[in-house]
């Protein structure tokens, strides 16, 4: 256990930014969710609509810190890559 002041504080700051990260993770896992089901019922228009709410989510995230950048942009062209690959099945 902490006995400084500064590391009891320390604590306490590590465990408030630890709780606003697992709301953020969870948040952006109930996007992706949503957007994968979304894919996999072949539901093209609401899974583009759905595309740029986990987008927004992901550079949100990002930008408080919760993932890295890169992540979130690999995310993002994982995501794009299965929307084009439902277009194209859609189309042919």
């Amino acid at each position: 256990m902490a006995h400084s002041i500064s590391a009891k504080k320390r604590i306490r700051q590590n465990e408030t930014r630890r709780m606003r990260n697992q709301v953020r993770t969870s948040a952006l896992k109930t996007e992706v969710k949503k957007y994968l089901k979304l894919i996999q019922q072949r539901e093209v228009d609401a899974a583009g609509e759905e595309l740029k709410r986990v987008y927004k989510t992901l550079d949100q995230v990002a930008a408080k810190g919760t993932i890295h950048a890169n992540t979130a942009a690999r995310r993002k062209a994982r995501l794009a890559k299965r929307f084009q690959a439902l277009k194209a099945a859609q189309t042919a």
